[in-house]
């Protein structure tokens, strides 16, 4: 369904861009500066722009709202939408411009501001909790009301994911302490999963596509790691079995060095790959707008399309892999060694 969306939107695309403005369409478009656009957060959430007869851009959008934090001030509230109609924004301890998605005083650009507003980033992850929450509430309601019986409904659908992560991924790391983990590594997966999937959707926020994102998760599992672990994890750190005394100045700090390189594995592999994803999809959708011809839009679409399946694929093994990683770096914790 989400391809066929995507395939008409081109489609839309394409006969706009050549309606009459091909050689506008392919001297001022800029794909960086769109690719860019849409892979980054934002203030605003953009949906998309119209140009009228006399070239005056219109945007739509969900206007979401600016919360700033002036020192020696106090907080500032106002609407992203109040950048779209001037370039500058009048507070109560200055006046604010939106550079770049960085939103400085203009009277004073170096001026320390605490930006703690709801972005498009931070509303789609909060509309991802939304959707996790109905979705396990309906599950649990599922298991309660269906025990010994066949699953139905949502629970149908969601309980062959759930089983194969707890027998296939979680349990052959985690063993008896499976069930002490479970909730955490479930969690972990669906969670990433639904921001993968909500990042595919025409107009939606790349939120697993976002560095922040990324590193809290990895953060999250680094915490769970090192909390978690044992005394033989913790002495496989300062005193290596088997490794001579006088090579633990060395030893030690690679050890170390090691507990944090893990965590910023996970970070950088989901992040890579999620916005590599949707470059090169939006790569292929800037060649209509480009070439501005109707042609290339069909074209377009024999390459889009399976690329779309494709990035569904990586949304699901993305979440595989960050969880099939962090059980096993929980493993490594609180493995008993004998």
């Amino acid at each position: 369904m989400l391809a066929v969306l995507f395939a008409a939107l081109l489609q839309t695309s394409t006969l706009l861009a050549s309606d009459g403005h091909e050689e506008a369409s392919s001297s001022d478009y800029d794909p960086v500066e769109t690719i860019l656009h849409h892979v980054k957060d934002e203030h605003h959430w953009s949906l998309f722009t119209t140009t009228d007869e006399q070239g005056h851009e219109h945007h739509y959008g969900i206007s979401l709202p600016v919360i700033l934090y002036v020192p020696g001030g106090g907080f500032e509230f106002f609407s992203s939408g109040d950048f779209l109609h001037h370039a500058k924004v009048k507070g109560n301890y200055g006046t604010y411009v939106n550079h770049h998605e960085h939103i400085v005083n203009a009277d004073d650009e170096h001026q320390v501001i605490y930006d703690f507003s709801l972005t498009k980033n931070a509303t789609s992850t909060g509309l991802s909790v939304i959707v996790l929450l109905i979705l396990f509430s309906a599950i649990s309601k599922g298991y309660k009301k269906n025990v010994g019986k066949a699953p139905t409904g949502v629970q149908s659908f969601f309980e062959p994911l759930i089983v194969y992560m707890r027998d296939e991924v979680i349990a052959p790391n985690l063993g008896s302490k499976t069930d002490k983990f479970l909730p955490y590594l479930i969690t972990l997966f669906f969670f990433i999963l639904i921001n993968n999937l909500m990042g595919l959707i025409p107009g939606g926020a790349n939120s697993s596509g976002n560095i922040a994102f990324t590193m809290t998760f990895a953060v999250m599992t680094f915490l769970v790691v090192n909390f978690s672990g044992n005394k033989q994890y913790w002495g496989h750190v300062f005193a290596t079995p088997g490794v001579p005394w006088w090579l633990s100045p060395i030893m030690i700090p690679v050890e170390i060095i090691g507990l944090f390189t893990k965590p910023i594995a996970l970070m950088l592999r989901l992040f890579a790959n999620i916005t590599g994803g949707h470059i090169v999809l939006l790569s292929f959708m800037s060649l209509v707008f480009i070439i501005g011809k109707v042609w290339v839009g069909g074209v377009a679409s024999l390459i889009i399309i399976p690329l779309f399946f494709m990035e569904i694929f990586v949304a699901f093994l993305q979440a595989y892999i960050f969880t099939m990683l962090s059980a096993l770096f929980i493993s490594s914790a609180v493995a008993e060694h004998h």
